[in-house]
């Protein structure tokens, strides 16, 4: 990706040898076919996408000739280009620091939101579907963890069930009874 890429040893020079080619982004091919999918988005998330769109084709139109399309929806705002993912990655720390929030990587948000989705007790295979996992045996790897604590809190909430369910006394109070099987 870009920047500098680390310093190597050459094979007969012992001594490191910095290499100072810088590469722009380019697109790699996907991991599999199901990486290739539609998302739902939420409506302001669309509609933040419909404005995006109208900004970016007003500096085309303000660009001219020199505009170059390179079919990404976010690029480089001094060009159509694709954002430098060392780029994406400061910007991201900023805005990180500016809301008071810890240090976390940008492919970090992936976990983030399994990890909610998983909270809010969204079923596992949709959120493998949302990731993009080819198998749910994957997602449900990764998030053990998250899994085994919604689970120890489900069992927590079974402590908060009244004891005296299931008396006789308290069921026809409440006009619970079951109709006796045969009648």
């Amino acid at each position: 990706m870009g920047g500098h890429r680390p310093r190597r040893r050459h094979r007969r020079d012992p001594t490191l040898t910095p290499t100072h080619q810088r590469q722009r982004p380019r697109a790699v091919p996907r991991k599999t076919k199901a990486s290739e999918r539609r998302i739902v988005l939420p409506a302001a998330s669309i509609q933040d996408l419909h404005t995006h769109r109208a900004r970016q084709q007003a500096e085309q139109q303000a660009a001219g000739l020199r505009w170059s399309p390179c079919g990404y929806i976010y690029t480089a705002p001094s060009a159509a280009l694709p954002i430098e993912p060392s780029t994406l990655n400061r910007r991201f720390a900023t805005l990180l620091n500016q809301a008071g929030l810890r240090r976390i990587r940008f492919h970090d948000l992936r976990h983030t939101t399994a990890t909610l989705l998983l909270d809010q007790g969204v079923e596992l295979v949709v959120i493998k579907e949302l990731l993009g996992h080819a198998h749910i045996g994957v997602t449900a790897t990764v998030y053990t963890r998250v899994r085994l604590c919604i689970q120890r809190n489900a069992i927590d909430l079974l402590g908060n069930v009244p004891c005296n369910l299931g008396t006789g006394s308290d069921r026809r109070r409440n006009g619970d009874d079951l109709p006796r099987s045969g009648s």
